[in-house]
């Protein structure tokens, strides 16, 4: 999953206005955003492999550290802990940003082939999803838009800007989870790696600015 993931960190903005709105977008996307720095340091593994599933041609065959149950316990602890102490938050707080962190993993189960690791890189998991394409996008679709109508029912636009961005950053992230789908593969596990890292950055500098239009 990709863009879907974004769908939590704006349904968990709508339950605790004090967390930044970047940082969930950080938060959804923080096992993966370690998997890509693993991957281009050759921690963990991937391979191009076009067909292995009808929508990612991504072969993630070692990715223990990031994508196994026991990992993403360990690093949603870990961002449990990091918030609370840096923003001295309340626990119910930290918790949200630790679930949100943890959501990565529950929504890579439904969309994945059979390659999350229970714990090392054993008793992989994965419902296949990536297989129907139809069913993935839609699937894509109504968590990113389920958790933006979240967002701005519990939020008030301060400008122009603030009543229609989401709504069209949402559309944009859809655009590209479509060119993910159905464009051409990427040319190495590296150029894989490093594209989603910047798109990661990139998408959170954006919803820094817009978060700014509403309140």
């Amino acid at each position: 999953m990709f863009v879907g993931h974004y769908g939590v960190s704006f349904a968990v903005k709508s339950l605790d206005k004090r967390i930044p709105l970047w940082l969930l977008f950080v938060a959804v996307q923080f096992v993966d955003v370690l998997w890509a720095v693993f991957v281009m340091t050759g921690i963990e593994k991937v391979r191009i492999t076009p067909g292995i599933t009808a929508t990612n041609p991504l072969d993630l065959y070692y990715m223990p550290y990031t994508h196994s149950l026991v990992a993403a316990l360990l690093w949603s602890a870990a961002g449990f802990v990091a918030y609370k102490f840096v923003s001295k938050s309340t626990n119910y707080t930290a918790f949200l940003v630790a679930a949100a962190i943890f959501s990565h993993w529950v929504l890579d189960l439904i969309v994945h082939r059979p390659d999350l690791p229970l714990y090392d890189d054993t008793y992989k998991m994965g419902l296949g999803v990536w297989n129907y394409p139809a069913l993935a996008l839609t699937l894509e679709a109504g968590l990113l838009f389920g958790g933006i109508i979240l967002y701005l029912r519990s939020t008030t636009p301060v400008s122009r800007i603030g009543k229609f961005g989401m709504p069209v950053f949402g559309v944009v992230l859809l655009a590209v989870q479509s060119l993910v789908f159905f464009g051409a593969p990427p040319p190495s596990p590296l150029a894989a790696a490093l594209t989603a890292l910047i798109s990661y950055v990139v998408f959170a500098g954006v919803v820094y600015w817009l978060e700014k239009k509403r309140q």
